[in-house]
């Protein structure tokens, strides 16, 4: 088991203020947060929203590479994948958009949407987001 944690530190109202998100485990980066990083235009900060994009883009693309092999293709030359998640003020996150672009040798689109299928099912974002509408556009470019 395996535990990871990011901190963030806030200072002010919740459109007025300000923060700074700090990963933790990783000590990959400070980044910059705001109510207008949410809503407005980013102007150098993050969002939840961003974050929470950026770890189901990297989840669902190990979860797509997992369920290919572990159906017996090769592993994935590449997976590029996209997450847009939308957040309405006064409703929160009201959908996550997964767009794939995927080059795996040898496999057919069948066998493709199978694994996305899986993949759609098993990635733990994607479980942890259960009740959020998520839809997922996978395009398989080589094989």
């Amino acid at each position: 088991m395996a535990t990871r944690t990011a901190k963030t530190y806030w200072e002010g109202s919740l459109t007025e203020g300000q923060g700074e998100t700090h990963l933790v485990s990783s000590g990959a980066g400070r980044f910059e947060v705001s109510w207008a990083a949410r809503v407005d235009e980013p102007e150098g900060r993050t969002s939840p929203e961003e974050l929470l994009a950026a770890a189901h883009a990297t989840c669902f693309s190990k979860s797509l590479a997992h369920e290919l092999v572990q159906a017996g293709h090769p592993a994935p030359a590449s997976l590029d994948t996209k997450a847009d998640v939308t957040f309405e003020p006064g409703k929160g996150i009201t959908g996550i958009q997964l767009t794939v672009s995927a080059d795996v040798p040898g496999i057919d689109a069948e066998q493709f949407e199978a694994a996305v299928a899986a993949a759609e099912q098993n990635c733990p974002v994607s479980r942890a987001l259960t009740g959020t509408e998520i839809s997922v556009d996978a395009s398989l470019t080589g094989g």
